[in-house]
């Protein structure tokens, strides 16, 4: 794993920490950190031994969206086409990772930064964290914001988020679905060690099967849905770890995954 100064990696077990670490610019997406933060997934998902990732961001915020400063120094249709492109990749390589991604939340996530959080696996965040697509505030309708933001939230509330810019609370994040958690700021570290711990504690095989299955069926008419999970089942019961968790439950001990 490798720190440099817009994104820092640490591992602790089977758990990975990536913090985004440009903290006086509340961690906004610069061209840099993006590339950075696909390296570093691309790099991940090769890794076999890994069993979740936490992200976060330094400083007072999780992330601010794109670096607005950058976007308005490149006034070119190409420069745009890039750069969102470059983004939509991040959003796509997280859900490809095939672990779990944990979005650690506080401070504000807007824009591109709400949707990281709604590209993420699962959200914990502070109570006092804040969520916005707000980029109509400044004539900018957060198109790509709105990928994951739909796929995360009901069309209404995601539609009113979109035109209006506003913030809306964690507690309101979290009755929409664009997070699991609120919850106090000094717990907030704890809970995500343990939802890591729990994920970290299950067969590796069936979790890296199950994400991927989760998402592709998502995808598909409901018929085909049922014929990949079908296949994604009877392959996942042929693994070793799958006959040693039978085996534990029927002996009434707990498993050792392989």
């Amino acid at each position: 794993m490798s720190d440099n100064e817009i994104l820092t990696s640490a591992r602790r077990g089977t758990r990975v920490d990536l913090t985004l670490n440009r903290p006086q610019q509340y961690n906004a997406l610069s061209e840099d950190l993006l590339a950075a933060l696909k390296a570093e997934l691309t790099s991940l998902a090769a890794d076999p031994t890994i069993a979740c990732v936490v992200l976060s961001g330094a400083g007072k915020a999780f992330c601010a969206g794109h670096d607005l400063r950058q976007m308005h120094g490149q006034r070119r249709l190409d420069y745009y086409r890039t750069l969102f492109a470059a983004c939509a990749d991040v959003m796509e390589a997280i859900v490809a990772l095939p672990v779990p991604v944990i979005a650690r939340v506080h401070g504000i996530a807007t824009a591109a930064g709400c949707q990281l959080v709604g590209a993420c696996d699962l959200a914990i965040a502070s109570q006092d964290a804040r969520f916005a697509v707000s980029g109509i505030n400044v004539g900018l309708f957060c198109s790509t914001p709105a990928v994951a933001l739909t796929r995360n939230v009901p069309a209404k509330p995601a539609f009113e988020m979109l035109v209006t810019g506003e913030f809306i609370s964690a507690h309101t994040a979290e009755d929409w679905g664009l997070i699991n958690h609120a919850v106090p700021a000094e717990q907030l570290d704890a809970r995500i060690d343990t939802l890591a711990a729990t994920i970290a504690a299950k067969s590796p095989d069936a979790i890296r099967r199950g994400k991927a299955l989760f998402y592709a069926q998502r995808e598909v008419h409901r018929a085909e849905a049922y014929a990949l999970a079908a296949e994604v089942m009877a392959q996942n019961m042929m693994d070793e770890n799958t006959a040693e968790g039978i085996e534990a439950f029927l002996e009434k001990r707990a498993p050792v995954w392989r």
